[in-house]
């Protein structure tokens, strides 16, 4: 079907380098806002039904709870007036919970064999799991519709390995160093073999953290590279540098809200820790313990600080950075999830589900969920309506086979 429309049509996307974002030379044709209808007492009913089953079927309920989950999250989810719906049979899901069950029980009787056994099922636990992600996203993708059309996902198996070996190479390392050093917790304290350990230690630290952004871009070019609806497909327009700069603003945004935390510490915490050193003698078992709380209250309020502002500004900045760089020459996205507003109200749902204990968590899930959905945009240069006839004429009608036996899981992700 020849897809043109009338009137001026912008050129494709050139073969710009990988930063430049989708669309900005383009002319914006029609915007489809994604809306969220859910409501938190709504979600409440089925969450506390969901949580009592999962808890007297000892969590065998699980699958059956993710579905209902998922299909209230997708069925109140709206592109341009449109919901979209999730059609996943919670007897297939029980298989890939069955089986994360059943690696993770496999690593846990391993490791108290013996360090080494240990270490080799997280081998074989970790060579396997890029695979299973794979199927895990195909089977989400071929289980969720809109309008009638049910998405897929292309990655093939090789792109999966590739995307997830930046999470391997600090565990090589370390099994590498394990078998022919032996385990650093087996050295005696103060030899050679325990300073040689520490520094194996240091040094896969350091990998790890220094391959934490580079892992995140490639998982997320695999994942948003691959996202198809009919004839289109998506990729990720964006380089593993705009990464390692949120990477460092983090790091710079932790130590702020560190200090910030050590200040208010330092007034609150430090006062109290002194009244109580004033009023408890003059012993040094009295000095002993102001000390300790000041410390106790301190380390307490910075972490509580920094993990308040940088999990929502992560949040916030890998959002509009991902979503906003995802696209195709007919589809793109747009993403403006603000740094404030996300972090008030991830401090109004900390406060609210800590004064009722935990229930309410369903609101808060809600009101997240609306949020972060609310600030992304469709972008299309086609009508609505004529994008999903064409998409409907060229679409697979054998699409939703790769929820089948073999791509029959879902572990979770």
């Amino acid at each position: 079907m020849n897809n043109t429309i009338p009137g001026p049509i912008a050129p494709p996307l050139p073969s710009s380098p990988a930063s430049r974002p989708f669309g900005r030379a383009e002319p914006v044709r029609h915007r489809l806002p994604i809306t969220f209808s859910g409501s938190g007492s709504e979600y409440f009913r089925i969450w506390i039904v969901n949580l009592l089953l999962t808890l007297v079927t000892l969590g065998l309920y699980f699958p059956w709870a993710k579905v209902r989950r998922l299909r209230y999250f997708y069925g109140n989810t709206s592109v341009g007036d449109y919901a979209f719906d999730f059609h996943g049979e919670p007897r297939r899901m029980l298989r890939g919970f069955l089986l994360v069950g059943a690696m993770a029980l496999l690593y846990g009787l391993a490791s108290k064999v013996s360090p080494i056994s240990g270490l080799i099922a997280l081998v074989i636990v970790a060579a396997l799991w890029p695979a299973l992600f794979r199927a895990s996203q195909q089977f989400r993708m071929a289980n969720t519709s809109w309008r009638g059309l049910r998405f897929r996902f292309n990655g093939d198996m090789a792109g999966a390995y590739r995307a997830m070996l930046p999470l391997f190479i600090p565990g090589l390392m370390l099994l590498t160093a394990t078998l022919f050093t032996g385990p650093p917790e087996d050295a005696a304290p103060g030899s050679d073999e325990a300073a040689t350990g520490g520094l194996i230690l240091l040094a896969v630290a350091g990998a790890a953290m220094l391959l934490v952004p580079l892992f995140l871009w490639m998982l997320k070019k695999y994942q948003h590279g691959h996202y198809a609806l009919g004839q289109v497909q998506t990729e990720l327009r964006t380089s593993a540098g705009s990464f390692y700069v949120i990477a460092l603003k983090t790091i710079g945004v932790s130590l702020l809200a560190a200090m910030a935390g050590a200040v208010v510490a330092l007034v609150f915490g430090g006062g109290g820790a002194l009244a109580l050193f004033s009023g408890g003698g003059r012993g040094k078992g009295a000095a002993a313990a102001a000390a300790v709380i000041a410390l106790l209250i301190a380390l307490t309020v910075i972490y509580i600080a920094v993990i308040l502002v940088v999990q929502p500004y992560v949040v916030s900045r890998m959002q509009n950075l991902v979503w906003g760089r995802t696209g195709s020459s007919q589809v793109r996205f747009e993403s403006d999830l603000r740094f404030w507003p996300l972090l008030w109200l991830t401090l109004k749902n900390l406060l609210l589900t800590i004064v009722t204990l935990g229930l309410y968590w369903p609101f808060a899930k809600v009101a997240m969920a609306r949020m972060r959905l609310q600030a992304v945009t469709v972008v299309t240069r086609q009508a609505p309506d004529e994008l999903v006839g064409s998409l409907r004429e060229r679409a697979d009608d054998a699409a939703g086979d790769a929820a089948g036996d073999l791509f029959g899981i879902d572990i979770g992700l």
